[in-house]
């Protein structure tokens, strides 16, 4: 039963990635300008070359280490400080203007001060990325938190749970599609975030690499590397993420 019910919802993505190749096929050999627009099938070669090398799979590795690193910390920060402001009205009135400032500073500018005030380093390469997802982090977390059923926290306190008792059997459960949904996105975000880092002061990962194609007006190796990658978090999203999601939401589809 489980097969069927996700075989159908295969086939439209499987039919829409499939068209969109067509369309760049297409596109490609309506332009007939290669060193513009390559067409999937010379980016496809190129992918194979690169993944018949330790050159693809070093840099592909060192760009996953940071967006696991960038994550792991931007989520931890995120729902602390969005468990706190959704719990707290007097937190959430002094750290909401922070707030609003801090998801309207562009990312960017978070990366460039990063390095200027710590250096071309790792720890600013991936505090400048997480930097830019606590904010959205704590957003979600948040408005979670303040949706949670005043009805649970009376029986907690009825019953004299301690804070981290009440924490871990309360509120947490109640968080988990919220806290997935921050992960799924924060994934999405953070990995693009690395590239932009990577290309500005890192010597090495896919962004660097791509920054190197750049250079060369290579168009068919900066859609090559940026592809592979793309394919690696989509099958991070995949195996991980979204049966993670699926699972957390189970709740609503169960309830009456």
């Amino acid at each position: 039963m489980a097969l069927r019910t996700k075989s159908p919802a295969l086939l439209p993505g499987l039919m829409s990635v499939a068209a969109m190749l067509l369309v760049w096929a297409v596109a490609a050999h309506l332009t007939d300008r290669p060193q513009t627009l390559p067409g999937p099938w010379e980016v496809a070669t190129r992918i194979a070359r690169l993944a018949a090398t330790q050159e693809l799979w070093f840099n592909a590795g060192m760009t996953l280490l940071r967006v696991v690193a960038s994550f792991l910390l931007a989520m931890a920060a995120g729902m602390a400080l969005g468990l706190w402001m959704g719990r707290s009205r007097g937190a959430d009135h002094w750290l909401n203007p922070a707030l609003i400032i801090l998801l309207n500073v562009p990312a960017l500018v978070v990366i460039v001060l990063c390095y200027i005030w710590i250096g071309l380093n790792e720890t600013a390469a991936i505090l400048a990325v997480a930097l830019n997802k606590i904010p959205v982090v704590t957003v979600m977390i948040r408005e979670g938190t303040r949706a949670l059923r005043p009805d649970l926290d009376e029986m907690a306190r009825a019953f004299r749970m301690t804070p981290l008792a009440r924490l871990r059997h309360v509120v947490l459960p109640q968080l988990v599609p919220h806290i997935a949904a921050s992960a799924r996105a924060g994934v999405s975000l953070i990995w693009k975030i690395v590239l932009v880092v990577e290309f500005l002061g890192r010597s090495n990962g896919v962004g660097f690499k791509i920054h190197l194609l750049f250079s060369n007006f290579d168009v068919a190796g900066v859609l090559a590397w940026a592809l592979a990658f793309v394919a690696v978090m989509l099958a991070i999203d995949v195996l991980l993420l979204r049966p993670f999601e699926a699972r957390a939401n189970r709740w609503r589809q169960d309830a009456p």
